[in-house]
């Protein structure tokens, strides 16, 4: 049995990495801002992470065997977490994203996003805070250190597009194919889209439980097998919902739907796998995602 302090988990797949842990025997305990209440059974702390005094007061002398971090997205707070737990775990996992790689498409909301994951890696990495992150990809992280020993051992999951639930999938990039395929409008897609990865929603959950426990330290990239573009992802919605996809070429540099790509963005897997995590395939748990998101389309 681990204790495990589980930052955010109030929602999509992080409500289902709570419940894991939980059944799993272990000791865990939610922190938040109290926008949502932990399931039974589950331990909860109130406090804005952003505060560092509220988060200390908050904590007291609690000590955890792992933190799970679904909720870092900017350097400041990076560093105000690698001040905090230093001394209070032995292992701090983050969940990053592969927009860190190349943020795609590359609007300003997408490079903000990206840039704060990259830097908050770095950050904990033991980059000075602004220090830029790191670039590379899927294996130990490197750069500048700040020359003192690291608080604990540190891991970035940086996951793949995540996909399922209906109604939980709150991005709600799904359902806009749904939508569009159903009613007849065209997709907005590249003239020749690249594939790119995905992950189910409870997948994640399982392979940031998973993580938990093990020992690896540096990045690693959470993907199903099997990438897919944005017209195999369409061909089977029109599958499920029984209307012919329609399409419209966009211009160079123009928006198009999401998961439509002008160039490869797909992870790669291989070390995680090496490391002795099983992954699923997408087409095993795509059709029943894109029938969560038609049934939620018809409520």
């Amino acid at each position: 049995m681990q204790k495990i302090l589980v930052i955010g988990g109030s929602r999509y797949f992080g409500k289902h990495l709570v419940t894991l842990l939980r059944d799993a025997g272990d000791e865990v305990t939610v922190l938040n801002r109290g926008s949502a209440a932990p399931p039974p059974g589950v331990g909860r702390l109130v406090a804005d992470r952003d505060d560092e005094g509220q988060l200390l007061a908050a904590l007291g002398a609690r000590t955890f065997d792992t933190v799970i971090d679904q909720v870092c997205y900017t350097p400041r707070q990076a560093a105000v977490a690698r001040r905090v737990f230093a001394g209070r775990t032995a292992r701090y996992v983050m969940t990053s994203t592969m927009e860190v790689y190349d943020p795609a498409p590359p609007t300003p909301e997408a490079r903000a996003y990206a840039e704060g994951k990259r830097q908050a890696e770095a950050v904990f990495l033991g980059e000075p805070e602004g220090g830029g992150g790191p670039r590379g990809g899927g294996g130990p992280g490197s750069g500048p250190r700040d020359g003192g020993a690291d608080p604990f051992g540190f891991a970035a999951v940086r996951t793949a597009h995540v996909l399922g639930g209906g109604r939980e999938e709150f991005t709600g990039r799904l359902a806009h194919y749904v939508g569009r395929i159903s009613a007849g409008t065209p997709v907005d897609v590249h003239a020749a889209p690249y594939a790119t990865s995905f992950i189910h929603h409870r997948e994640i959950a399982r392979f940031l439980q998973w993580a938990a426990g093990q020992s690896f330290t540096g990045a690693v990239d959470a993907a199903s097998h099997g990438a897919l573009d944005v017209l195999g992802l369409c061909e089977r919605v029109a599958e499920r919902v029984g209307r012919p996809a329609r399409y419209r070429v966009v211009d160079q540099g123009a928006p198009a739907s999401p998961f439509s790509f002008d160039r490869d963005y797909a992870l790669d897997n291989s070390r995680a796998a090496a490391l002795g995590f099983g992954f699923g395939r997408v087409a095993d748990w795509l059709p029943e995602a894109i029938g969560e998101a038609v049934a939620e389309a018809a409520r």
